[in-house]
């Protein structure tokens, strides 16, 4: 099947509490990584299906919350699509630190989804 979910990403407005709340409420492992002086950034592995992160939320004024991203071939043929299907691109195709390319995309019923095209091993 193609454009599997492949990563679920909560933005926090309190990270500390939320690694504490789900580092007590489920068996993952969270692991740290810092990504420059103002942010860091921790990895959710859950073990068996599709892990995430955890990360400060960036938006003023919004709650948190959490952002699934879809495995694409091509992000920016993708996010293209989208918008020409009436998506509005909330965040453009973005690499993040060598490890691939993102977008987020709000559909037009007002859910955001986010996309991921990996870097080519």
């Amino acid at each position: 099947m193609g454009n599997p979910f492949v990563h679920v990403e909560l933005s926090s407005n309190d990270l500390g509490a939320a690694k504490t709340f789900y580092g007590k409420l489920f068996d993952w492992k969270l692991e740290d990584m810092p990504m420059g002086p103002d942010m860091s950034y921790t990895m959710i592995n859950v073990g068996d299906g599709t892990g995430g992160g955890m990360m400060k939320n960036m938006i003023p004024g919004s709650p948190s919350f959490w952002l699934a991203y879809v495995l694409v071939d091509d992000i920016e043929k993708a996010t293209r699509k989208a918008e020409s299907l009436g998506a509005k691109v909330m965040k453009e195709v973005t690499e993040v630190m060598g490890a691939g390319w993102l977008s987020i995309i709000v559909d037009p019923t007002g859910a955001a989804l986010g996309l991921w095209k990996p870097k080519a091993a």
